[in-house]
């Protein structure tokens, strides 16, 4: 697979993932989410995707490639418990 095919592929998951809350919020109310929340968890996946791919173009040792990625995930893990539910209480979050 090409770069630039593996770039595409991986920032077209960004509106599939975020077609998950937007369906939840048609069945129910448990999801309640604004034009911001699309857009904040928007750039937070294109981050990820892109930091992603970054290490795929940059790190050619597979391992590293792996835990570089397992680092992108994780902070993203932590942004958004952070800015969903304050977990820190910092006023990154509101609080």
């Amino acid at each position: 697979m090409t770069q630039q095919k593996r770039l595409y592929y991986l920032l077209a998951l960004v509106p599939l993932l975020l077609l998950i809350p937007f369906v939840a919020m048609q069945m129910g109310n448990a999801v309640n989410w604004d034009g911001a929340d699309f857009l904040v968890m928007g750039v937070l996946l294109s981050g990820l995707m892109l930091g992603i791919e970054l290490s795929f173009r940059l790190i050619k040792k597979q391992t590293y490639q792996r835990l570089l990625i397992a680092a992108f995930i994780l902070v993203f893990l932590l942004v958004w418990a952070e800015l969903a539910v304050g977990i820190f209480g910092s006023p990154f979050a509101g609080s």
